[in-house]
Order: C-alpha cells, then sequence, then structure tokens
C-alpha cells in the first residue's frame, strides 16, 4: 500500500509518524506528493498534480480525502481501527469536514521549512 501526503505539512508528517506507530504489520510505502516518485504516480492514476489530499494507492484501487483516511484506519491497531465506523456518515459530509481541516492545516499546524524525505 502507498500512502501520499504532503510532505511540509506538519499534521501530514505527525500523522505518518503515527500510522507507522500503530500499523498492524501491514507495509506502507511513504511517498510525498511534491516529489518526482509522487508527481509520477499522481500521472499515471489520472489524479492532478495539484491535489489537496491524502491519498492511498491499495491493490491499484486509488482512495482520497476521507476515504483514503478511513481505509488507513482499518490497517491500524484497536482502538484506531474503529474509526472506520464513521463510513456510515455520507461521504459528502465526510469529505467537507476532511476538506476544512485541510484548507486550514497550515494555519493551525504549520509548515515544515522543507519537505520530508524516506
Amino acid at each position: 500500500m502507498t500512502i501520499l501526503f504532503d510532505g511540509v505539512c506538519k499534521l501530514c508528517n505527525s500523522a505518518v509518524d503515527f500510522i507507522l506507530e500503530k500499523a498492524q504489520g501491514d507495509n506502507f510505502t511513504l511517498i510525498t506528493l511534491q516529489s518526482k516518485e509522487g508527481q509520477e504516480l499522481l500521472d499515471s492514476y489520472d489524479l492532478p498534480r495539484t491535489l489537496d489530499s491524502v491519498v492511498l494507492i491499495k491493490n491499484h484501487s486509488v482512495f482520497t480525502a476521507s476515504d483514503a483516511f478511513l481505509e488507513i484506519c482499518k490497517h491500524l491497531k484497536a482502538p484506531w481501527k474503529w474509526l472506520t465506523v464513521f463510513r456510515i456518515i455520507p461521504k459528502t459530509w465526510r469529505n467537507a469536514v476532511y476538506r476544512q481541516i485541510a484548507a486550514k492545516r497550515y494555519k493551525w499546524f504549520g509548515k515544515r521549512t522543507s519537505c520530508r524525505s524516506f
């Protein structure tokens, strides 16, 4: 499974650290959206290079926004995997909340001075 994330966003980087700590032995490949490899993956899945969302690529399926978040949660240890119960909330509502957080993440959490790399 491949996670594409914003490499300069402090919230996104903290989320990546959390995922690595709480993963249930699943191997995640982590790639920043800003990297050459990240941009090539976006292109290969016909996603805009300016995408402002976490992206999960799993078995050649692409998940973005709240769907990506909840799909990632499925692979975390309890109690974090129980967050998948939020799939019962309509996707439009979940994504509206996701977009609000995404739009304000730099203001609320800040930016790194350089892009994270692995």
